[in-house]
C-alpha cells in the first residue's frame, strides 16, 4: 500500500540557520551568542526609531516603511523577551534540580 510512496529526504539544519550562526569551532561560546543577538535587536530597534524620527521630520513619506521598523523592533524584542524568559526557567529548573 505505500509502495507509491517515495521517503521524504531529512531537514539539513544547517541549511536553515543564517551563515553568522552555524555551528562550528569559533561559534561555540554561548555568552557571544547571546550578546551578538542582543545587540541584533538593540540595532534593529535604533534603526525603528531612526525611521520614525525620519517620518516625523518628513524625510520619509512612506508610512508603511515606518509601521514594518516598528513592527520588525517588536516583534524582536517580543522574541528576546521569551527567549530570556525560557532560559531563566530553565536555570531555576536546573536549581532545583536535586543532585
Amino acid at each position: 500500500m505505500t509502495e507509491g510512496i517515495n521517503r521524504i529526504g531529512g531537514i539539513d539544519s544547517n541549511k536553515l540557520l543564517p551563515e553568522k550562526t552555524k555551528p562550528n569551532e569559533k561559534n561555540l561560546d554561548f555568552s557571544k551568542l547571546l550578546k551578538d543577538a542582543i545587540e541584533e535587536v538593540n540595532s534593529i530597534q535604533k534603526d525603528a526609531d531612526k525611521v520614525a524620527a525620519d517620518y516625523a521630520a518628513g524625510n520619509i513619506t512612506d508610512i508603511h516603511q515606518v509601521m514594518i521598523a516598528a513592527e520588525k523592533a517588536s516583534l524582536s524584542l517580543q522574541l528576546t523577551t521569551e527567549v530570556t524568559n525560557r532560559i531563566v526557567e530553565a536555570y531555576k529548573e536546573i536549581m532545583r534540580m536535586q543532585i
